[in-house]
């Protein structure tokens, strides 16, 4: 079998490939530019061009939309059509908890696709990444000593990327166990954005703060600030109203009864990743 692996560079897809290629599962990782390593092969959404030589011979693939893709209809879909065109029986698709129900998100019209496009398919629906602190929201964490998401006073499922990864790469070896199924992968407990401010605060030892920001002033804080394009503005905000909303924090047993372990905390996380948190900004002398 070989699987092919878009956004291998990332925390949930460098994940999948590690724990395929540990199974002995041959991998061909994605670029979007430039040579890569042996197994890997340009590969871009919306070039055709390097369509045919990334689903060649690939019996499955693990689907993850970039968030600068906002329009899945014209940009990522027509890539995974040809994918199944040229014999790719099975996709995983890294989707969003809830997505069947927030038809505002174009997780929900990837997820409608794969359920009619004849394909086994996979939904591995996962909750809030521990890491988009740590990485989409470094700097607001690291430099400004505050968390700053218009996620009201709504808790959060929040979940591990490995735990994720893991469970995406565990469809993708037994493909008769996990075809036609959808994973909703969250951590151990819901948490408040308030919460997850004292944790961090507690690991940190500094105060961190949650701002708690409108949802216009967080748009222009993420485009000014965190640079996000404008697609991924969109979709975080969608995020972060359905959390505000109260719709972001079931729970469920998914990570337990794939992998036969509990989900990492992110207490535990916060513990792990600390140093990120730790360079030099304007909270140190």
């Amino acid at each position: 079998m070989v699987v092919l692996v878009t956004g291998a560079s990332g925390n949930v897809g460098s994940v999948v490939a590690r724990e395929l290629a540990a199974e002995g599962i041959q991998v061909r990782t994605t670029v979007h530019s430039g040579a890569g390593e042996p197994g890997t092969v340009r590969f871009d959404f919306t070039d055709p061009a390097t369509w045919g030589p990334a689903f060649d011979g690939v019996d499955a693939m693990f689907l993850v939309r970039p968030p600068a893709i906002g329009n899945v209809e014209r940009d990522l879909l027509p890539a995974v059509d040809a994918a199944r065109a040229a014999g790719v029986e099975h996709v995983v698709f890294l989707s969003l908890q809830g997505a069947e129900r927030n038809k505002v998100v174009p997780h929900a019209k990837v997820e409608s696709w794969l359920r009619a496009s004849g394909m086994a398919w996979t939904f591995v629906r996962a909750s809030f990444f521990h890491q988009n602190l740590s990485t989409v929201h470094l700097t607001d964490v690291r430099d400004r000593d505050e968390i700053f998401v218009p996620a009201g006073h709504g808790a959060t499922a929040f979940v591990d990327a490995a735990d994720v990864g893991a469970v995406a790469a565990a469809a993708l070896a037994d493909r008769e166990a996990h075809a036609d199924r959808a994973w909703t992968v969250t951590g151990p407990r819901a948490l408040t954005y308030d919460q997850v401010a004292q944790i961090l605060t507690a690991e940190l030892g500094r105060p961190i703060r949650y701002a708690r920001p409108g949802l216009l002033r967080y748009m222009r804080h993420a485009r000014r600030h965190l640079h996000m394009p404008r697609p991924m503005v969109a979709v975080t905000a969608a995020i972060y109203t359905t959390a505000r909303l109260g719709l972001a924090a079931g729970l469920t047993e998914d990570v337990a009864t794939v992998l036969g372990r509990a989900p990492v905390d992110f207490t535990e996380f916060a513990h792990r990743e600390r140093d990120v948190w730790m360079a030099s900004g304007p909270h140190l002398d």
